[in-house]
């Protein structure tokens, strides 16, 4: 009986998933030169996977992205806007 829940708990151990940790990061993206330029920086945003909302504005020129850590990464996010035509650094 002891081999077979120390089985089961190592079964179920194995088969959970990871769990997914929510994350927040600040882009900085300097070359947003107008009104416009945000919106085509959350759209690039939005598509990556893994990410729940992109808030992008053009004063100051920053992104904030909330992401699963499980499914994306800040260096995915930048080459997401920079694949875009708008290249980000990660604000400390």
């Amino acid at each position: 009986m002891k081999k077979f829940l120390a089985l089961l708990a190592l079964t179920v151990a194995l088969s959970a998933p990871a769990w997914a940790a929510t994350k927040t990061v600040t882009l900085s993206v300097p070359s947003m030169t107008c009104a416009t330029c945000p919106i085509t920086v959350r759209e690039a945003l939005s598509r990556v996977e893994g990410v729940i909302e992109a808030k992008v504005t053009w004063e100051p020129k920053e992104a904030v992205v909330t992401y699963d850590d499980t499914k994306t990464s800040p260096a995915a996010l930048t080459q997401a806007t920079e694949n875009a035509g708008y290249p980000s650094t990660v604000k400390e």
